[in-house]
């Protein structure tokens, strides 16, 4: 079969694109930073040694790891309205429901890290009379989060590419507006591989970045 590539369409509906890359990068920031603050209040209630604490923690965790990403943006803008009488955007429902998720993600990565830190470290905070707070804030999590940056990058970018399971909700975000683009033009192909160069400029784009800053991190931790 002989196709004959078009990418005019593309071209045409740039403005189109930009928006919805935009969106994406809207809901991405939205949602890493919900999910920073979820994985870390996760976190220390499953390290807090208190099982009513601990218990609850396991099982938001486990649950969110093990189900579909999709479920939870059909659950937060379909069944919440109704259990709680509230009206969700798809932008709020969208950035509810990925920063749950990925924050049952995040918190496994802040458990393995506080957890690396060796064990004289407490110790040492203890023997200066730190409480349990002022020894995570002060000793713990500075160590910890150097630890941490390539699998907070790595997850960071799978939620990224997730952000995509927002166009269901009919929310802007680049896939959705390359639907939109598809539906007028009949060039799937060409679309669908703009979007898919947009993805991997983005995220390649970044990963440079978040190199050259671990490398900046390992330096200093060396020093």
């Amino acid at each position: 079969m002989d196709y004959q590539w078009d990418f005019g369409p593309v071209l045409r509906n740039l403005p189109l694109f930009l928006e919805g890359l935009a969106q994406t990068v809207r809901l991405s920031a939205t949602a890493i930073a919900g999910g920073l603050a979820v994985g870390l209040a996760l976190a220390l209630m499953r390290l807090s040694g208190r099982r009513w604490l601990a218990w609850p923690a396991v099982a938001v965790i486990e649950f969110f790891r093990s189900t579909p990403p999709l479920v939870h943006l059909f659950w937060v803008f379909y069944a919440l309205p109704i259990l709680a009488g509230i009206s969700l955007t798809p932008f709020l429902a969208a950035a509810i429901a990925l920063s749950v998720q990925s924050g049952a993600f995040f918190a496994e990565v802040y458990r393995a890290g506080i957890v690396s830190v060796e064990r004289g470290q407490w110790e040492a905070g203890r023997a200066l009379g730190m409480r349990r707070g002022a020894l995570m804030r002060r000793i713990v999590l500075p160590q910890a989060l150097r630890r941490m940056v390539a699998p907070f990058v790595e997850r960071a970018f799978e939620l990224v590419k997730t952000t995509a399971l927002a166009a269901t909700l009919s929310y802007g975000e680049l896939l959705y507006q390359a639907m939109v683009v598809v539906s007028r033009s009949f060039r799937p192909l060409e679309v669908y591989t703009a979007v898919a160069v947009i993805f991997f400029v983005l995220l390649f784009s970044a990963s440079l970045v978040m190199r050259w800053v671990e490398a900046r991190l390992s330096r200093g931790e060396r020093r």
